[in-house]
């Protein structure tokens, strides 16, 4: 067991509640894909008695990364809503995409790091890799080879739309998507180098 950072119980705290967010994510990303795939419901002749309010722009919260603040202790600001149009998108050279949701310190001292991507079915994945920090993986849509070191060998595990791979400290690894869709996953890096 050299070379293995065993967890606190503040950081396996702090990952059940990542854990049990990403999943609360997942099923309300699952109903609304399944929403989009309703046909929209008829109109009445009648107006909405509950006007719709929106948000006008200067009203809208801060990009995915705000200064630190007294009240929240951690650079990740204040809780608020990450709208999808304001999580800058990184093309990658597989024909895959990244886009940045939010990083920096938890009020708990923990750094966190968590973006989402979408690698085409048929890509060339990143290389296996070593992480200094722990993370999860939530698949949204498609289906991923999980390749990971045990005891030296690498190992595969398939992990499809709702499930969670869990990549510990050190761990050697590379997720490829073997589907015929895009996939779809969201990267909740915890800790050591997540930035």
């Amino acid at each position: 067991m050299a070379g293995m950072k065993i967890l606190t119980r503040r950081t396996a705290f702090v990952a059940l509640v990542v854990l049990a967010a990403c999943v609360e994510l997942l099923a309300a990303l699952r109903a609304q894909v399944h929403a989009s795939e309703s046909p929209a419901p008829a109109q009445s002749a009648q107006p909405a008695q509950t006007p719709v309010r929106t948000m006008p722009a200067y009203d809208r919260p801060e990009p995915p990364v705000v200064a630190a603040s007294a009240a929240s202790g951690g650079t990740m600001g204040v809780a608020r809503v990450i709208p999808y149009d304001q999580m800058p998108a990184h093309a990658l050279g597989n024909g895959g995409e990244s886009r940045a949701i939010a990083n920096g310190t938890l009020a708990t001292g923990e750094s966190v790091n968590l973006h989402q991507s979408m690698q085409p079915a048929g890509a060339t994945p990143a290389a296996p890799h070593v992480i200094q920090h722990s993370e999860f993986i939530c698949v949204r849509e498609g289906q991923l080879e999980f390749q990971h070191e045990v005891a030296g060998k690498m190992v595969s595990e398939i992990a499809g739309p709702g499930s969670v791979i869990y990549v510990a400290f050190g761990t050697r690894h590379a997720v490829k998507n073997v589907g015929t869709v895009p996939a779809r996953y969201f990267v909740i890096a915890i800790g050591g180098d997540a930035k």
